[in-house]
């Protein structure tokens, strides 16, 4: 979990209160946990948040606060069961109240993967993402179709949709004409199109950095964060997710060596099929073009859900990042002749086409 905080812990109403108390509780004793020393741990970006409590045997604990009105929990505990039996380093479930929409973690430290990386440093990262795919390759060879919800054209269209409907609409009070419309439901048919060639997998669907803790002690494996969300869908996902990134950015050549080391296990691992019908599997630059083609339905998607946290949920922050999705999606849309109108319309709209943007040029 991120950094922790020694403020006070608030709450909603007293009755969200009592119930916390009245569930930890009867946790006291068992775990010896030190009541007073709860603290904030972290939010993210749904309705969950997270606190930090200490306890007498040395180290902590952490306690989800999930509203049950608001957040579902049966997905993240069906989650943490598939990657603790595939190996993944997830937090332990210790105790969880269904009905409160409280639970009782193990706490696999402070310290974020992205707290550890610079972007001027690569080769400083280097090791990290290594670490990183390794994992992920741990968590996909686990797969199995029928344990996780599909990532299949109708999920792929309901994130793409968060662009129009939130980032254009929302955000940019844009209302695109009949001409504009045509032109994103036809890049959007590519990518969806695009995207579902792709084998399945095993998907966490927010693998990055912020979502890996670095491991306390030295050689101790990365921890995983975030995973309530993995569904069953195109092994571009995750390496899309890792390598470009929410909220830190690589050079290109960075992001290929990554990449290309992490095929090349894949396809020894069996994932990618060297007989399929996309031939990922023998050709790395088909696998690194489907990776971009990914990356750009998630950066399409992210950049709509940050303006929808921004203008429906109260979080404003996360808009700060808006330019580098951008800067990714000009990048790729740039790349593909079948993407340029995407390209056109999106310098039609942001209005930035003699405008520099720190982050172009990186993937």
């Amino acid at each position: 979990m991120p950094c922790a905080s020694r403020a006070p812990v608030s709450w909603p109403d007293a009755a969200r209160r009592a119930a916390f108390e009245a569930w930890l509780a009867p946790l006291v004793g068992p775990h010896q946990l030190l009541p007073e020393s709860l603290r904030p741990a972290s939010e993210d970006a749904s309705f969950r948040r997270y606190l930090r409590i200490d306890s007498g045997r040395g180290g902590s604990c952490i306690v989800m606060d999930a509203p049950p009105d608001q957040v579902d929990c049966s997905p993240f505990v069906r989650v943490q069961g598939l990657m603790a039996a595939a190996g993944l380093n997830v937090p332990q479930i210790l105790a969880w109240g269904e009905r409160s929409g409280f639970m009782l973690l193990s706490d696999l430290g402070s310290r974020t993967l992205i707290e550890q990386l610079h972007s001027d440093q690569p080769q400083a990262a280097w090791r990290w993402y290594q670490q990183a795919t390794d994992l992920l390759l741990d968590w996909q060879r686990a797969s199995r179709a029928d344990l996780l919800p599909a990532y299949d054209a109708a999920l792929l269209r309901r994130e793409l949709a968060q662009f129009p409907d939130w980032y254009l609409a929302g955000y940019r009070s844009v209302t695109l004409d009949g001409a504009q419309r045509t032109t994103l439901a036809s890049a959007f048919d590519a990518i969806v199109a695009h995207n579902l060639a792709a084998p399945c997998v095993f998907v966490h669907r927010d693998f990055m950095a912020r979502n890996l803790m670095a491991p306390v002690q030295e050689g101790a494996p990365l921890g995983v964060l975030d995973f309530q969300d993995a569904v069953h869908g195109p092994i571009t996902y995750d390496i899309a997710s890792l390598l470009r990134d929410a909220f830190i950015s690589w050079e290109e050549e960075f992001v290929i060596d990554v990449t290309v080391r992490y095929w090349e296990k894949a396809r020894k691992a069996g994932l990618l099929g060297a007989g399929s019908a996309s031939g990922w599997g023998a050709d790395f630059g088909e696998f690194y073009c489907s990776v971009e083609w990914m990356g750009l339905q998630r950066h399409l998607k992210v950049a709509g859900i940050f303006a929808r946290l921004s203008l429906r949920d109260g979080k404003p922050r996360y808009l700060a990042d808006t330019p580098r999705f951008l800067a990714y999606i000009r990048a790729t849309a740039g790349r593909y002749r079948q993407l340029a109108p995407l390209r056109a319309l999106l310098e039609q709209i942001e209005g930035s086409a003699a405008r520099t943007d720190p982050a172009h040029g990186r993937v």
